[in-house]
């Protein structure tokens, strides 16, 4: 009962509430910065016909053909979605690893096995934010294929509403299932920031100059990004809900269709580079705001420690 309990208060920890309250805040105000990064990204995943070009060329291009503030259109509802998606990855993560490594020493496959099960519980409870957040940024697009249609919401709660009634219960989780396989990407972000931590501390037990944490976490997030991004790409359109759906009796069965489908079509259409549409944009953003993420999160955690009189727990090395 006694282990039971020392577990639970593991899980149920000041510690954890920390890291999950700095991982928030330390993403959105990262993503907040290098937002139109993002929005670039997004616009050649889904628009097909839009040609492949440079960051700042797709850029100029949004802002001259949408307005100055078209590369933060949608800003409100992603900023909500990375909050709350971050707040449960970080607690689940420092939670589990603070239950699982007590008393032992931390190591890349624990790192690894604790951020995919962090990531699964995250994906299921945010993949409807996620849906949400993906129309409304697309919202008011001019996108080269005429193929999609255009959506009228007036904002979160209209956007949910909507799909639900046109759509079903189910449309909220779509394109989880590549969701589901990119747990990988988080996953292996965490794995290699915390192995190269765990190096860089090695035998001297110091805090990480801002330069080295913002390095670290510029290199795992290139490493997981550059590795799923095809998936990342398949997830997009998913959420974006307007491919034509294989159907089928089994939904794992159906999900996986989908997924081969749309990574076939693409490279059929593209050639393989096609996988990688978008990626320049994707790295330059997920690489900045991943190395900003990780610098305002440990500053915030190490600051938040400090004021409140406790030293920093050692499991989060």
């Amino acid at each position: 009962m006694a282990y039971g309990d020392s577990k639970a208060a593991e899980v149920f920890s000041y510690e954890s509430l920390v890291h999950a309250v700095a991982g928030a805040m330390g993403s959105v105000t990262a993503m907040t910065v290098f937002f139109p990064l993002d929005t670039a990204r997004l616009r050649l995943q889904v628009d097909e016909k839009r040609k492949s070009q440079s960051t700042p060329a797709i850029l100029s291009e949004i802002i001259k053909e949408e307005g100055l503030l078209a590369p933060y259109r949608g800003w409100f509802p992603v900023i909500c979605s990375l909050c709350c998606s971050n707040f449960v990855y970080f607690y689940c993560f420092h939670s589990l690893k603070a239950g699982w490594c007590q008393g032992h020493r931390a190591s890349p496959a624990k790192d690894l096995i604790i951020g995919i099960v962090a990531g699964v519980v995250n994906v299921l409870l945010t993949t409807p934010l996620w849906v949400v957040n993906t129309r409304l940024k697309l919202q008011g697009a001019k996108f080269r294929n005429t193929d999609i249609r255009p959506t009228h919401y007036t904002g979160i709660m209209d956007a949910f509403t909507q799909i639900v009634q046109d759509e079903g219960v189910g449309a909220l989780w779509n394109g989880t299932f590549p969701s589901l396989l990119l747990v990988l990407n988080p996953a292996v972000q965490f794995m290699i920031y915390e192995g190269l931590k765990r190096q860089l501390g090695r035998g001297i037990h110091r805090e990480l100059s801002s330069l080295e944490v913002f390095l670290i976490g510029a290199v795992a997030k290139a490493v997981a990004t550059t590795l799923t991004y095809p998936l990342q790409t398949v997830q997009s359109i998913l959420r974006f809900g307007q491919h034509r759906k294989q159907t089928d009796r089994s939904r794992l069965m159906s999900s996986l269709r989908n997924v081969m489908y749309l990574l076939i079509n693409r490279v059929r259409q593209y050639g393989m580079l096609g996988l990688f549409k978008g990626l320049e944009a994707k790295l330059l953003q997920t690489v900045l705001t991943a190395a900003l993420m990780f610098l305002l999160y440990e500053n915030i955690a190490s600051f938040t420690f400090g004021v409140m009189g406790m030293r920093r727990p050692v499991s989060s090395h």
